[in-house]
């Protein structure tokens, strides 16, 4: 196997017993991604030399010892989460030339880990999008297909890990956006309980339903990156200071005391392919194979999901982006000598048509006159959703669905029709408004050779259910080891 095709748990056991450095595997992704990310399109910024250090300081830690899992490990990064002196763009113009002063907690966390950072991924502008067409300055491919789309809003993170252009990646997760690409590209993504993982240092979105995960070539691979992430912190409010277990340490001892929920809501959604529902079905089969029940459950209020989303959603970026004003920092349109006009322009120019739509949804929906018939009653309708959740676990340990209703489509289809891009997002964004863990693991292929995922969702800051049961589902799948024809 070459370098860049290891697993991070593979990678790790290799640096640990000094078979391999953390140089020569470094190099080998930096060469992987020269080679390949031509077509793909996955980073916005490549920082070899700053990589080469790392490994070399990474190489210099694993002689003395230090060998935690992620030491000397070459990772990408979703380039909305703050990276000390590395370009921040969050895929927009309008922080194209943003250079952040201090690291987000999560990287300061890779960093003390020993990780490697290769570069920053591309994403949907501001994470506003569900295929990284909306980016302010590239599309990003399916490694699977060039021809289609890779997902969003973490599509380049997805497709690095699916191309091998590092061994794992970070992404974030607003109403899907780490699971969607996952399961469009044939990889594992997390997207943990709101509160697990610290945002400080994400450029926000949403505040209340953003969170930031792993994505990784197998499950444990994402336990491993969860592990080095997870946990509170006092410069994050929404933060939890709860126990924290070793997600990688979960053993695989089978399914035969679990229970596992199907939402009877789900399985006559609107626009399901076929492909689709007969690849979760069997994998249903596999997971009852293992020792698990299966139940019905009734997520009565799952219809309401998207539209209650997306009055949330736009609402919480149209206050976070407000600061983009082009006083403060960022892109200004300095040919403007009036004050309201240089606000008008800069915004214009600075945003893409997805991220302007957005905000104008927004906008509208937190007005005088409007708050309480659409802000107000979205927030209650998010609050029965969460209670749906709530009512089906107490009779099972997880519920598993889709992750997306069709396989990846061809890039452009959705362009001049952003509703059907939202209903993309109709089986993960349920997960982001009750603020419970979700996950994605590949179960299938369609009849074009395109990934299908599994999502399997558990109870607030329940991971290590989730983890046991994809683990065993990928082990006995056994189609991880399948990689894209580039």
């Amino acid at each position: 196997m070459k370098l860049h095709e290891l697993t991070i748990e593979q990678a790790s056991d290799l640096l640990k017993n000094k078979e391999i450095a953390s140089v020569e595997l470094t190099r080998a992704v930096l060469d992987r991604i020269e080679a390949v990310d031509g077509k793909v399109g996955a980073f916005l910024t490549v920082d070899a030399d700053g990589a080469m250090a790392q490994a070399e300081a990474a190489d210099h830690r694993l002689a003395k010892g230090d060998t935690a899992p992620l030491t000397g490990i070459p990772l990408g990064i979703k380039d909305l989460i703050c990276t000390q002196g590395l370009r921040t763009t969050c895929a927009s113009k309008m922080l194209e030339n943003f250079i952040p002063p201090y690291d987000a907690t999560v990287i300061s966390r890779l960093k003390n880990a020993g990780a490697v950072i290769v570069g920053k991924l591309n994403m949907d502008e501001f994470a506003m999008g569900s295929t990284t067409e909306h980016s302010g300055f590239q599309i990003t491919r399916n490694p699977w297909n060039l021809n289609r789309i890779p997902g969003g809003s973490s599509g380049g993170s997805a497709a690095a890990v699916a191309a091998d252009m590092c061994l794992g990646a970070l992404g974030s997760d607003t109403g899907g956006s780490i699971r969607q690409p996952a399961s469009h590209c044939g990889v594992v993504g997390i997207k943990p309980t709101y509160g697990r993982v610290s945002r400080f240092g994400l450029v926000a979105f949403a505040s209340s339903l953003d969170q930031i995960g792993p994505l990784g070539k197998t499950v444990d691979d994402c336990a491993i990156m969860l592990d080095a992430i997870a946990g509170h912190d006092p410069k994050d409010s929404t933060s939890v200071p709860e126990p924290v277990p070793s997600f990688a340490a979960i053993a695989a001892d089978g399914l035969s005391d679990v229970v596992v929920g199907i939402p009877n809501a789900y399985s006559g959604a609107q626009g399901l392919d076929p492909q689709v529902g007969a690849a979760v079905e069997r994998a249903v089969k596999t997971i009852e194979s293992l020792g698990a029940r299966c139940i019905d459950v009734s997520l009565p209020h799952t219809d309401h999901a998207v539209a209650a989303y997306y009055v949330i959603a736009p609402s919480e970026a149209s206050s976070n982006l407000a600061r983009y004003d082009g006083v403060k920092y960022g892109f200004r349109d300095k040919s403007q000598a009036d004050l309201l006009q240089m606000y008008r322009s800069t915004r214009s120019q600075g945003f893409g048509a997805e991220v302007q739509r957005r905000i104008i949804l927004g906008t509208y929906a937190l007005s005088a006159g409007y708050y309480d018939a659409y802000y107000g009653k979205a927030s209650q309708i998010r609050t029965l959703i969460k209670n749906d959740f709530q009512s089906a676990f107490a009779s099972c340990d997880a519920i598993v669905s889709p992750v997306a209703p069709t396989p990846a489509y061809p890039i452009g289809k959705t362009l001049d029709d952003p509703l059907t891009m939202y209903l993309s997002d109709i089986f993960t964004l349920s997960a982001n408004l009750a603020g419970i863990p979700g996950i994605s693991v590949p179960c299938g292929f369609s009849d074009d050779g395109l990934p299908i995922g599994l999502q399997i969702m558990g109870r607030h800051f329940n991971e290590p259910m989730l983890f046991k049961i994809a683990r065993q589902f990928e082990k006995a799948a056994n189609i991880t080891d399948k990689k894209p024809p580039l």
